[in-house]
């Protein structure tokens, strides 16, 4: 099940499901621990006379979207059978760690009556069944769960009084489906403490008017201890959560449209994703440096693991994006994490946890009984590149060269060396898809791009000894690029490889190889071997109104005769080359087809997703997918950018 939003503030992240609901709760720092995902969610329920009606099954129609312009949830969930709408309007509060939803409570009868409104909180502490404590606080009023240095503070309360009825009791364990349960009668048992695998539910009743409105608060502190938490909850009872909420806006509202861009005119919807683009990207953004390809644990149901990862090459066209977007705050630390992480020998591994340890993978260390280096090169070489975007964008020549020595040299030295002698390319590693061992064409453009961004540091740094050395091996990669990766005919090859002697070529279409080389100019865009190999890749890889990754990708893939899934990210690879490529406004209208197939695809709080079935168009795999923000955020702003060079509009602004 894909997320239907999300909410953050770099410590905190949490992703709703379709039905409004918490299915995802990230903290100390994003990516890490999840407290919640797997198959657990933060239940709601409504208790009307006769049963308890749960949003995720009890007759509800549920909206999620957001308020315009800033960070605050909205999620509308009606049901006309039973007369009651709420009305959520939700937030992480960006100062401390809170989550908060205020909810109007709407009685659509005409009759006075009671209802009664439960809030189910399911915690897996620190991703294990085992070993967490639930108990009631009469002193806080409030249901705290607890395990080590992770724990979590509930409560709720109307204008005049707080919950009325609460439960503790275990999950999923013993024969227990939850005590979730107990509220389907509408009375907890008041059960005031429970250990193992545990759940808790706390009740507020409300007498509600004919046609009549109550307000509730529901607040969820998460702190290392429970002085913490207990700070917290003291301060929303002094200050207000209305507080919480209102100063948490502004400040989201202030942070997106601190930047102006000029529009030129095109429809708002475009510029409503970009900045709903710009929030996704942020809240997948830990504090200490790390970026996240994915806050949605749903893959868990097919897959071995998440996507809450750091992954180099994702993190790097995100901050990318930050950067061309003017929002320099996160590049730092971005930075100084993998300074932090790079090996000895100078490369960046797979991917890693948000806290700087190395994340799980399946690279080998060992290939044919020799030592091999885990790695997919372009990861290492990309993030010089982002450096180098950093320093157009902020002319901080201190910054780089404190990363001098400890991160740009080691890595420019790395790619330098791990080559090939005779056809002067790099060794074989694994492929950003993250499936074969070859040497690739988009990984080899990326190490091109790798070497000339440390070269240019290094000279202007006065290291002209380097800079020679790293010049010298970019030309060398670009000539094998030209004699060894593009072949006779035209064709860019997806990668080669040597087998006993002999070069094995792979003629699979992918898109990786057309958008190295042309992102990173190794072919001028004018150039007729890059629109033959664009015209190429195009016809090939079109489906579901997008572009696949490469021919016969079986990653989600359910239909036959399509050469894969559509990617965001994939798609909008192609509209880069054509806005790049453009000459008068017609040659635009392809672009403005992708951007509108874009649209299509994200949901009504505008998430984007990894994937979609290349047929029935519904999204697959995780949603959101950081990544497919970011590469919206980058298209659009050189869309803009492309209007402006054609005389259509003023330059964007900057920061």
């Amino acid at each position: 099940m894909a997320r239907s939003l999300v909410l953050g503030n770099g410590n905190v992240l949490v992703c709703y499901d379709e039905w409004g609901q918490v299915r995802d709760f990230h903290f100390p720092q994003v990516g890490l621990e999840n407290h919640v995902g797997d198959q657990l969610m933060h239940r709601i329920g409504v208790f009307t006379g006769d049963k308890t009606h749960w949003f995720s099954n009890g007759g509800f129609r549920v909206s999620t979207n957001y308020e315009q312009d800033t960070l605050v949830a909205s999620v509308v969930a009606t049901n006309e059978k039973i007369g009651v709408e709420l009305r959520f309007s939700d937030i992480v509060y960006n100062e401390h760690n809170i989550f908060v939803r205020h909810i109007e409570v709407m009685n659509l009868f005409e009759e006075d009556r009671n209802i009664k409104v439960f809030f189910n909180q399911q915690f897996h502490i620190s991703e294990s069944h085992r070993g967490d404590t639930a108990y009631y606080s009469p002193e806080l009023h409030a249901i705290i769960h607890y395990k080590g240095r992770r724990v979590f503070l509930a409560s709720a309360r109307t204008n005049d009084a707080y919950f009325d009825d609460y439960s503790v009791g275990l999950l999923g364990i013993e024969g227990k489906e939850g005590t979730w349960r107990d509220a389907d009668d509408g009375m907890l048992q008041k059960s005031a403490v429970e250990h193992g695998s545990v759940d808790s539910v706390l009740g507020i009743s409300l007498f509600m008017r004919g046609k009549g409105t109550r307000t509730v608060s529901y607040w969820l502190a998460a702190g290392e201890s429970y002085s913490k938490v207990e700070k917290m909850h003291r301060d929303i009872l002094t200050r207000g959560p209305e507080h919480l909420r209102r100063t948490t806006r502004d400040f989201w509202r202030a942070w997106v449209n601190r930047i102006d861009i000029d529009t030129c005119g095109i429809e708002q919807e475009y510029i409503n994703l970009y900045r709903r683009s710009l929030f996704v990207m942020r809240t997948h953004t830990d504090n200490k440096g790390a970026i996240i390809a994915s806050g949605d644990s749903s893959i868990l149901q097919w897959g071995r693991d998440t996507y809450n990862y750091s992954w180099p090459r994702d993190g790097a066209y995100i901050m990318l994006a930050f950067l061309r977007a003017g929002h320099v705050s996160a590049s730092k630390e971005f930075h100084h994490f993998y300074n932090e992480v790079l090996t000895e020998d100078g490369y960046l591994l797979h991917k890693y946890r948000s806290d700087k340890s190395l994340g799980s993978s399946w690279h080998p260390w060992v290939r044919d009984g020799r030592a091999q280096p885990p790695i997919q090169e372009d990861e290492s070489a990309i993030t010089l590149v982002t450096l180098g975007a950093h320093y157009e964008h902020t002319r901080d020549l201190e910054f780089i060269e404190g990363l001098y020595n400890s991160y740009i040299r080691r890595v420019a030295d790395f790619l330098t060396r791990y080559r090939d002698k005779k056809t002067g390319l790099p060794l074989p590693s694994h492929d950003l898809w993250e499936e074969q061992f070859a040497t690739f064409t988009y990984t080899t453009c990326t190490v091109h791009a790798g070497l000339k961004t440390a070269a240019g540091f290094a000279e202007m740094l006065g290291k002209h000894v380097a800079a020679k050395r790293w010049n010298n091996a970019a030309r060398e990669i670009e000539e094998g690029i030209l004699t060894h990766l593009i072949d006779t005919d035209g064709t860019a090859l997806k990668s080669i490889r040597h087998e006993h002697g002999t070069m094995v070529k792979d003629r699979t279409i992918d898109v990786s190889s057309f958008y190295g080389l042309f992102k990173y100019n190794i072919l001028s865009v004018d150039d007729p071997r890059l629109f033959k190999i664009y015209e190429q890749t195009n016809k090939a890889l079109s489906a579901g109104g997008g572009i696949a990754r490469y021919e016969g990708d079986n990653y989600f893939r359910t239909a036959q005769g399509v050469p894969g899934n559509p990617w965001i990210l994939t798609t909008l690879w192609l509209a880069e080359y054509e806005i790049a490529k453009a000459k008068r406004p017609k040659d635009l209208e392809p672009v403005k087809e992708r951007l509108q197939w874009v649209l299509s695809k994200c949901n009504e709080a505008g998430m984007l997703a990894e994937q979609y079935d290349a047929v029935g168009g519904f999204p697959t795999s995780v949603m959101p997918l950081t990544w497919s923000h970011a590469t919206y955020v980058i298209t659009l702003l050189e869309y803009i950018e492309k209007l402006t060079e054609l005389g259509i509009c003023k330059t964007p602004g900057k920061e």
